[in-house]
């Protein structure tokens, strides 16, 4: 089946038109994503007691900088898991304060300590600067998950949502190639895994049928784009764009988690197929009806729960079937 073969969503006109009054303001992120930041930061703000949280640092492995991460556990502990989470944003906006919310909900969700990684944005630090920083904790807790306040023998979970999902594949592809010990498992939640989203050039249906509305526009992605990786020809490449990636060997164990509603469903289904394609073990589920960003819903959301009903299965290690037709 291709993108453009899949059946149309079955949400109705009058919810799609409902829809559209919670989409995202029309910015020119390039100009405006420090207005955007401030916006994020004042709407997540939460009372000190609805979460537990140790603020912890992490220095570059040059020292010239520190690399703050948020370290959130759940009200009751029921894994031993450790979520290592890369929060989204385009690379331009979001941290740890604006995702404070969104990471203290999936600790209690999932019984696991989760630890936020509050990497540098662009364009301040365009690519590879976030990245880097991502593989730095992940290496280190990897080693030593203790880190991270949780037991030695703690596994590590690497997780991300939109363009912390595009790192979560980035940072798993780029320690393979160094050689160093990679993740068992790793979790992406509408993750970019494509460079191009222009409507007309773009491989991708849901692009051409979600990306004039909603919560994301293509638009946006690009601007996006144009801001972590300010050369055109250098987002064609695997650790930018892991879709493009000739060798998808040797990858964690995956679950691929897509909002119908999204532009950035397809290619998230898309990467799916190709890591199966390449030998890994992969479950998609795609949420209907969902839009993208729903994992900083609040609780009683049914995308938030459908999404973690599929998290938590994969964490017990008895995920369903894929859900989604992958395409690609």
């Amino acid at each position: 089946m291709t993108p453009d073969d899949r059946r149309p969503s079955r949400v109705n006109w009058i919810v799609r038109r409902v829809l559209r009054l919670f989409a995202a303001p029309r910015l020119d992120i390039r100009e405006d994503y420090e207005k955007v930041r401030r916006a994020q930061r004042q709407l997540a703000v939460l009372p000190p007691s609805r979460y537990r949280a140790l603020d912890v640092e992490i220095m570059s492995p040059d020292g010239d900088h520190p690399i703050p991460v948020r370290v959130f556990h759940p009200r009751e502990r029921r894994r031993d898991e450790v979520l290592l989470f890369f929060h989204g944003g385009g690379w331009v906006t979001g941290d740890i304060e604006s995702y404070t919310p969104a990471c203290a909900t999936m600790a209690d969700l999932t019984g696991c300590v989760v630890a936020s990684v509050d990497y540098r944005l662009a364009p301040e630090h365009p690519f590879p600067a976030g990245l880097d920083d991502c593989l730095r904790v992940a290496e280190l807790l990897l080693a030593d998950p203790s880190r991270a306040s949780a037991a030695a023998t703690s596994e590590v979970v690497l997780v991300g949502d939109s363009a912390g999902g595009n790192l979560t594949a980035a940072v798993s592809l780029a320690l393979r190639d160094r050689g160093v010990r990679g993740a068992a498992r790793q979790i992406m939640l509408y993750p970019v895994t494509h460079w191009d989203h222009d409507p007309v050039t773009s491989p991708f249906a849901s692009v051409r049928r979600h990306g004039g509305d909603y919560r994301l526009t293509n638009t946006e992605v690009q601007e996006y784009f144009e801001l972590y990786v300010p050369d055109p020809a250098a987002r064609a490449q695997p650790l930018v764009a892991p879709l493009v990636a000739d060798e998808l060997t040797r990858q964690p164990e995956t679950l691929i988690v897509t909002a119908e509603l999204d532009l950035l469903c397809d290619e998230g289904e898309a990467y799916g197929a190709a890591l199966q394609r390449a030998g890994n073990r992969v479950t998609v589920h795609r949420v209907d009806g969902a839009l993208h960003g729903f994992i900083t819903l609040p609780r009683f959301s049914r995308s938030l729960r459908e999404a973690y009903d599929v998290i938590n299965a994969f964490l017990d290690g008895d995920a369903p079937p894929s859900s989604a037709e992958a395409s690609g």
